[in-house]
């Protein structure tokens, strides 16, 4: 069955981080602390196929594992005991997430891949395993599924099954597995009512 990969991460950030663009003195490097990725089928009844979730152990530029601060830990419920019990090095989440993907394309709300691989490798100072031209941004679905604009731009990925008025199971935003899930339910519900093409996938 032809698949799409849909994915979502978790990057270290301090409360305003985001606002700061990560440039305060005491900000971290946005690097990823979680990788979680849907295969979603792109045939017959668009079933969500299998779920991936890792979790990294995440060093600075000097290879020192960095702390997670507490506002991270409540933002995204990622403790330091999920990091010492499940965390493996970035290289070896990106090549598990490699292999989960079969090859397929990877779609992220926005260009989650630029923390997931572009700064993350730059910071850990690995080659990149996955190239860029394997990424795009779904986003561009939504928009050709006919969701406005306006709403697209402030939507998080954590509330579109929500804006669709998806039922679903119970999500928690900012976890890197239940947003990708998030966006697959939307995707898969747009597929199901004719408002998104599987063909959409290949066109960008």
């Amino acid at each position: 069955m032809k698949t799409a990969i849909i994915f979502d991460c978790e990057f270290l950030c301090l409360e305003g981080s985001q606002r700061r663009f990560w440039c305060a003195a005491h900000d971290p490097d946005p690097v990823i602390a979680q990788i979680g990725a849907v295969r979603l089928g792109l045939e017959g009844e668009f079933p969500i196929l299998d779920t991936h979730k890792s979790y990294i152990k995440a060093v600075d530029r000097f290879g020192r594992r960095y702390p997670l601060d507490r506002y991270f830990t409540d933002l995204t419920g990622i403790t330091e005991e999920d990091i010492e019990a499940h965390g493996v090095a970035l290289k070896d989440a990106l090549s598990a997430v490699d292999s989960f993907s079969g090859g397929a394309r990877f779609w992220s709300w926005g260009k989650d891949e630029m923390n997931m691989v572009a700064i993350s490798c730059y910071v850990a100072g690995i080659e990149p395993p996955i190239p860029a031209q394997r990424f795009d941004n779904a986003v561009k679905l939504l928009l050709a599924a006919g969701m406005p604009i306006e709403d697209l731009a402030k939507t998080p990925s954590s509330k579109l099954a929500d804006y669709y008025g998806i039922e679903h199971p119970p999500l928690r935003g900012h976890d890197g597995l239940d947003d990708a899930l998030s966006i697959s339910y939307t995707l898969q519900h747009l597929m199901r009512i004719g408002k998104l093409h599987p063909k959409a996938f290949d066109r960008f």
